[in-house]
């Protein structure tokens, strides 16, 4: 259940679920790999400010479940993971940049989705008890 946060004069909790693939959904991410990659992924939330609560992969995607505070915009919070993580995973790993032909690690697309576990009654709950205080 994700928490509430508070902010200079605002009140938050704010979560993102986000997919990207490699590009040409090339099936490069290895056990050993993906590993280097996640502690890179948590590494760069660090840096940047925002947490990432879950993480899991395959050999040709990664999932994040990830939060931040209204401050974060998610195009920033998606080109520092990706792109950081494809420079440092290059470098680390240079046999990556000859099974892509020379080109990108990442897909330039992404899914996100935004996450809540409030209901639309617990939402209406939360605005209309504003009155209250």
């Amino acid at each position: 259940m994700a928490q509430v946060h508070y902010g200079r004069g605002y009140v938050y909790s704010i979560q993102y679920h986000i997919v990207w693939c490699t590009k040409y959904r090339h099936k490069i991410l290895s056990d050993k790999i993906e590993q280097t990659l996640v502690e890179l992924l948590y590494k760069i939330s660090t840096e940047n400010g925002f947490v990432i609560q879950e993480i899991n992969g395959d050999l040709d995607h990664i999932h994040l479940l990830i939060e931040c505070n209204p401050q974060h915009y998610i195009p920033d919070i998606i080109k520092a993971l990706k792109g950081v993580s494809a420079r440092l995973l290059f470098k680390q790993y240079p046999e990556l940049k000859k099974q892509l032909w020379g080109g990108h690690l990442w897909n330039p697309s992404y899914f996100v989705a935004t996450v809540s576990d409030n209901t639309e009654e617990q939402i209406r709950n939360y605005i209309n008890s504003q009155k209250e205080r």
